[in-house]
């Protein structure tokens, strides 16, 4: 039997009603929270949405197939589509609820615009990648400008709506663009490893180990989730956690000794690195660890 999907203006507003707005914003805990956290499946006749996910996690539900959410990333819903979300309860972002209509006004070739926005996209975000970075920054300045209903409003609304889909097209259609061959991201992962290896106490950014192998900061964590299933963030942070262990374990310093050696100034900063990529301080984590082996 086929389940009814209803069709809101809104959220939970019943359609009939002729909208009296070209957009609305709110952050996404303020409604999802009404509703356990979970927006079930429903669709909307005439609103595109563009959601912002800053933090936490979730499901984006297109259809009959669900859709993991990690942030930042930025959920597109063309009108008309069966959707629905799960979040986590520390979920942090926004929901932007515009008219459809309105996006025929955006400027210039539509073409691949107009194509891109009549299926639903989520796009991950790098917020080391400058178009990522400064499309993360519109889409709190659009929450921000929402917010405080100062002059020159409506127009800024716009020009940021405009930025934030044209920028997150930019992105979408290099994360669909071809891989690296499968040697090239061989080579390019050995060169990354060995530049790791190098520097990681000097704590450089995934920014850094791009330029050094020669691609974009975008590109680089496309080959690294390709061969490791991380980020490169991630896959720096584990170097870093994997050397503090064998310090914590094969020595004798302090913590101390060992967040100074490790290249962090202040060890406060890097017990609370260490708990949150480890999931436990590195106090506890030593405890742990030597009594296992002593038990071995």
């Amino acid at each position: 039997m086929m389940r009814h999907v209803p069709t809101y203006e809104l959220y939970g507003e019943a359609s009939g009603n002729e909208p009296d707005f070209w957009l609305h914003c709110e952050t996404i805990p303020s409604r999802s929270s009404l509703h356990h956290w979970e927006i079930k499946l429903h669709r909307h006749a005439s609103f595109f949405q563009i959601l912002y996910i800053d933090a936490g996690a979730g499901d984006a539900i297109f259809g009959e197939r669900s859709h993991a959410i990690q942030p930042p990333a930025v959920v597109t819903v063309p009108p008309g589509l069966d959707h629905g979300f799960r979040f986590s309860r520390d979920i942090d972002g926004l929901v932007i609820t515009m008219l459809s209509t309105n996006l025929s006004h955006l400027p210039g070739d539509r073409s691949r615009l107009g194509e891109w926005l009549a299926v639903p996209h989520l796009t991950p975000l790098d917020p080391e990648d400058p178009d990522a970075a400064y499309l993360m920054q519109s889409l709190k300045r659009l929450g921000e400008e929402y917010r405080n209903n100062r002059s020159g409003r409506s127009e800024l609304l716009a020009s940021y709506v405009d930025i934030a889909l044209r920028l997150t097209v930019r992105i979408s259609y290099q994360e669909d663009a071809s891989q690296f061959p499968a040697d090239e991201n061989e080579r390019r992962m050995e060169q990354l490893n060995g530049l790791i290896q190098q520097h990681f106490r000097s704590h450089k950014p995934a920014s850094f180990y791009a330029r050094e192998v020669g691609v974009s900061p975008t590109h680089l964590n496309r080959i690294v989730r390709s061969m490791t299933g991380k980020t490169a963030h991630e896959l720096i942070a584990s170097k870093l956690i994997d050397e503090a262990k064998r310090e914590l374990v094969f020595t004798l310093a302090s913590m101390q000794e060992v967040s100074y050696r490790l290249g962090f100034a202040d060890p406060a900063y890097f017990s609370r690195f260490f708990l949150k990529h480890a999931g436990e301080t590195p106090k506890d984590w030593r405890k742990r660890e030597k009594n296992r082996l002593e038990r071995a």
